[in-house]
């Protein structure tokens, strides 16, 4: 923080550390400790999160999408804008002070999104949510943290996790598509990701327009349906069958 820095609020993420909000001018930051989570000033990576994935989306109707998690709602908004009248998008977000400063000090910035008839806000942990699902969704949005290396929660990693990206294959749609957010290249996710039977492209965003500012990471993994059908057929055996989609 400097001198013109203004703290907001403070809030607490379930089982992980303290998140400030602090307001400069007309813009914000959330902050852990000293490390900045998202701004107000490079929000285009997130909204690319949202507009990349709906493209690759194509022309799907009454698409079915879960955001995970609110954060300033840049990924949200660019959804709605992309998707139709017919698309449902359910966001989950566990951390109260982010929807009370999103409705409070950030309205401004929330224009009403929250109110979007096609958006239902679960306060629910997005990992229970894509365990309930069973080809419930046609693409998952993940940036709960500032990548596959949790910071802001322990539980974040299992997200990240083989067994978990194999749910969260389980919980997508023939075809369908997680898309995931990190501050950093990963190698070793990348890998991860093809392991468990995704077709995986990554993507390079800067932060802010024409590209400036930093340099982020998006993994748009599809759900490949022949890969899906075999590692199904073949799971008593614990075969796992790879790169079938290239084939």
């Amino acid at each position: 923080m400097t001198e013109d820095d203004v703290l907001v609020g403070t809030a607490h993420v379930p089982e992980g550390v303290e998140l400030r909000l602090v307001q400069h001018g007309d813009g914000f930051t959330i902050l852990l400790e000293d490390n900045e989570l998202m701004s107000t000033e490079a929000s285009h990576s997130e909204e690319a999160l949202a507009t990349m994935t709906c493209a690759r989306l194509g022309d799907r109707e009454a698409v079915h999408m879960l955001v995970g998690g609110y954060g300033m709602g840049y990924t949200l908004r660019a959804a709605l804008r992309a998707l139709g009248d017919d698309a449902s998008v359910v966001v989950a977000e566990i951390v109260p002070e982010i929807i009370e400063w999103a409705l409070g000090p950030m309205r401004h910035i929330t224009a009403g999104c929250l109110d979007d008839h096609r958006v239902m806000l679960v306060k629910e942990d997005l990992a229970m949510l894509i365990d309930a699902a069973r080809e419930g969704y046609d693409a998952i949005l993940l940036d709960v943290d500032n990548g596959p290396e949790g910071l802001t929660r322990r539980q974040n990693d299992l997200l990240y996790s083989k067994s978990g990206l194999e749910r969260t294959m389980q919980a997508l749609t023939p075809g369908g598509i997680a898309a995931i957010w990190s501050a950093w290249p990963d190698p070793a996710f990348t890998a991860l990701l093809e392991d468990v039977g995704f077709e995986v492209s990554v993507v390079m965003v800067t932060s802010e327009p024409d590209g400036k500012g930093h340099q982020h990471v998006i993994w748009f993994a599809r759900k490949c349906e022949k890969a899906l059908a075999t590692v199904a057929r073949d799971a008593d055996a614990g075969d796992r069958v790879l790169d079938l989609c290239r084939e």
